[in-house]
């Protein structure tokens, strides 16, 4: 990732102690990014709004409530449920770990740590949720779209998929590794203000698996009994 694609990046930084808020601000900046800053629950809640930042940092511990209740509120909002969230805080035990992934965090960062290594995991996390921009080919496996051209190959053979197999193939390459529910993908591939029964979506995730069943990438999009579905390419 370059240095100007960088500093469209923004990070809001929520944490109650002023000199490592301050701190943390300078290194974020010096890595190239936007940093705007919280000092407890309610400000973040406050500044959590369009434009949406593109990770939250945030302290376990905090002023109004913890950043495990503030990391739970935010999945459960339409609007901010994938913003990526790492979890600072000075807790190394197992059970808290687990209670802030629960949570919906995406990372966990324990106190001390150093600059480099926050920095690295924040681009991690961001490498992983949003791998690509929405114009740069995307490849998992021999799968490759192409959403400039429109094109969807499979080992170097070109498939045949409608327009809305395409914008599905294109949401789910881009969120790998992650359940939606039927709910989830009307709002995603067809948009909030159409109105389109939920088995709809059974219906094309037929046409994109037949479409993919060339080379077997269909054996990709896995259902998940009771959630919804998923794109990845682990068994």
């Amino acid at each position: 990732m370059s240095r100007v694609q960088q500093m469209s990046r923004t990070i809001l930084l929520v944490e109650d102690e002023a000199p490592i808020r301050e701190m943390l601000s300078f290194v974020l900046e010096q890595a190239g990014f936007t940093v705007v800053e919280a000092e407890d629950f309610d400000v973040a809640l406050e500044k959590v709004k369009e434009p949406y930042p593109d990770l939250i940092l945030l302290d376990w511990m905090l002023p109004g409530g913890s950043g495990v209740q503030l990391a739970k509120k935010l999945k459960q909002h339409e609007f901010t449920r994938d913003i990526p969230v790492i979890m600072l805080t000075a807790r190394g035990e197992e059970d808290d770990k687990i209670r802030g992934l629960e949570a919906g965090a995406d990372d966990y960062v324990t106190k001390p740590f150093s600059p480099k290594e926050l920095v690295a995991r924040i681009k991690a996390v961001m490498r992983r949720v949003t791998p690509t921009s929405k114009e740069e080919p995307i490849e998992f496996n021999g799968l490759i779209l192409e959403p400039i051209s429109h094109r969807v190959t499979a080992n170097g053979d070109p498939l045949d998929m409608g327009p809305t197999e395409f914008k599905m193939l294109h949401f789910f390459m881009t969120h790998s590794e992650r359940v939606y529910s039927r709910e989830l993908l009307l709002d995603n591939v067809w948009g909030t203000n159409v109105y389109v029964e939920d088995r709809t979506v059974d219906v094309h995730i037929r046409r994109l698996r037949k479409a993919l069943s060339q080379h077997g990438h269909d054996a990709m999009i896995q259902t998940v009994r009771g959630a919804g579905y998923r794109f990845s390419n682990k068994i």
